[in-house]
């Protein structure tokens, strides 16, 4: 299987699987309301998508030891997303990440059109500098301006304790600047290939410095390359790798692409600190696996539901309304 094919494989298990929770918490929230007779378990992998709230965790995590309880699967899933980035480069980008998969499919339907217009070097890195922006703002706001007691009181306000049913009800109801902002990220994906991964996202971002720590790269072999440019082509962040002999940007995913797309046996090659050359598949399954791994781990310690009793969930819920 060629790494092309196993990354799309696996981004649309994640994806599907994302659905699922998706319609499993919409079924709970249906509950909590009083529109459902039956009780749903609320899936706790939607709290993948409260990165804000997982943030605030991890500095409470690392300033008084404590795991929120509130949202601890979000926790869970911050630090598996981090140490991926430490030992594999940004696999939770390039696997997991149900964004990443919409604008993998993005890319290839402007491939299809012929809308597909890679950026120049330059206006790549220009690119690149507003997600390091945002992040900064987020570690501004919420890391420098906010002390533990403060944190604290944010993670266990009923505000938080709902967030996940906001993020629901922004799907489910999105205004008009909503929807207009998201047609414009599709469409611009359509031109620029991963432009919201690429530009925008504080998550890559953060993913992205941790990955400078890791051991895995992307070497490629100068004297066998034969300049056809196509891992340039493959490349979904724009890197210029045919130019490098070590790929170590923080833009590097680790999604392999290049590494599939070159024509010559050995040429590009994915190494562990230089030295001991690993398979491109075994990279692309490595964040799926420690993601597994965490989460059995998560879920026999406690770190992964709330334990809050579904009764008390749907006093909650309908206090906010």
């Amino acid at each position: 299987m060629t790494p092309q094919r196993l990354r799309l494989l696996i981004q649309s298990a994640f994806c599907l699987f994302c659905l699922w929770a998706g319609v499993r918490f919409y079924q709970f929230i249906l509950w909590t309301g009083g529109k459902a007779e039956a009780f749903t378990p609320r899936p706790p992998s939607v709290e993948g998508f409260l990165p804000i709230s997982a943030f605030m965790a991890l500095k409470q995590f690392l300033l008084t030891g404590l795991w929120d309880r509130v949202h601890p699967a979000g926790l869970t899933l911050l630090l598996v997303a981090m140490g991926t980035a430490l030992a594999l480069r940004k696999g939770f980008c390039a696997t997991i990440c149900p964004v990443g998969f919409i604008h993998n499919l993005l890319e290839r339907a402007g491939r299809t059109l012929g809308t597909v217009h890679a950026p120049g070097p330059k206006l790549g890195k220009a690119l690149s500098v507003p997600k390091y922006l945002v992040l900064g703002f987020f570690i501004w706001t919420t890391w420098v301006q906010m002390d533990a007691r403060a944190i604290n009181q944010f993670l266990s306000s009923t505000y938080n304790l709902t967030a996940d049913a906001r993020m629901l009800d922004f799907f489910l109801a999105p205004s008009t600047i909503s929807i207009t902002v998201l047609v414009v990220l599709g469409l611009l994906a359509m031109v620029v290939p991963s432009f919201w991964c690429r530009a925008l996202c504080p998550y890559g971002a953060l993913l992205g410095l941790a990955s400078l720590f890791s051991p895995l790269a992307v070497h490629r072999k100068q004297d066998q390359c034969i300049d056809c440019g196509k891992c340039n082509r493959a490349c979904p962040t724009g890197i210029n790798v045919m130019s490098k002999q070590r790929v170590g940007t923080p833009e590097c995913i680790g999604c392999m692409q290049c590494v599939g797309a070159c024509p010559v046996q050995g040429c590009l090659e994915p190494r562990m600190a230089g030295r001991w050359r690993i398979s491109p598949l075994l990279v692309l399954t490595g964040a799926a696996v420690l993601l597994l791994i965490a989460w059995a781990w998560a879920a026999a310690t406690g770190h992964w539901d709330n334990g809050i009793p579904a009764i008390m969930q749907k006093r909650i819920y309908m206090m906010m309304g």
